[in-house]
């Protein structure tokens, strides 16, 4: 089994999280901030991952900390399930409908952070999610995960939708990049190395 596990304390917050990439959608997930929890329990069941994510943040100053601190452990989880990332795919692609809105998300485990975040205009909150920690998230996630990430919204009205399609996506296609092919054998990269 391909698991990460990551605690980090701060000043602002406590953050435990586990991920298992082969697991079965089994989600556990409180953040403090309702409507995230619900992105994070999209993301493991379209993912297929396991995950367990517990935050006790300073929410009495704002959701800021918690948020981008759960970004931070993630990724370093994901990046220490992956290990020497022998055998997987690497990419992943998924354009996901959620009724008017359409999203794409597209990443490489490259070992190379780097995030493109176009998801045009949304509401200031969705329900206690302030739309700003959206992008603060993905970059957090992505530069302590090691990977390329995109995303975009290619339309849609709905805030609640765009980033409810943004968080499925990315689980459909981490889910592709972290599969395993068996034509692979180190790494997928003319270095090899990753």
């Amino acid at each position: 089994m391909r698991v990460g596990k990551v605690n980090r304390t701060t000043n602002e917050t406590k953050v435990d999280v586990e991920i298992n990439l082969d697991g079965s959608s089994s989600a556990s997930i409180d953040s403090g901030v309702g409507f995230f929890n619900h992105m994070l329990n999209l993301f493991a069941v379209h993912g297929q991952f396991d995950l367990k994510v517990h935050c006790a943040g300073d929410l009495d100053v704002d959701g800021h900390h918690s948020i981008e601190d759960i970004g931070i452990a993630l990724g370093a989880a994901l990046k220490e399930a992956l290990g020497d990332k022998r055998g997987i795919a690497r990419y992943g692609t998924f354009f996901l409908p959620m009724d008017e809105s359409l999203a794409l998300v597209s990443l490489d485990i490259s070992g190379r952070p780097f995030l493109v975040c176009d998801v045009g205009e949304l509401a200031p909150t969705i329900g206690d999610f302030d739309t700003e920690l959206l992008e603060e998230f993905l970059r957090a996630f992505a530069f302590n995960a090691g990977i390329t990430l995109h995303v975009k919204i290619l339309y849609g009205k709905n805030s609640h939708h765009k980033v409810e399609a943004i968080f499925k996506a990315l689980g459909h296609a981490l889910r592709a990049a972290v599969s395993f092919n068996e034509k692979i054998r180190g790494v997928l990269s003319s270095k090899g190395t990753l």
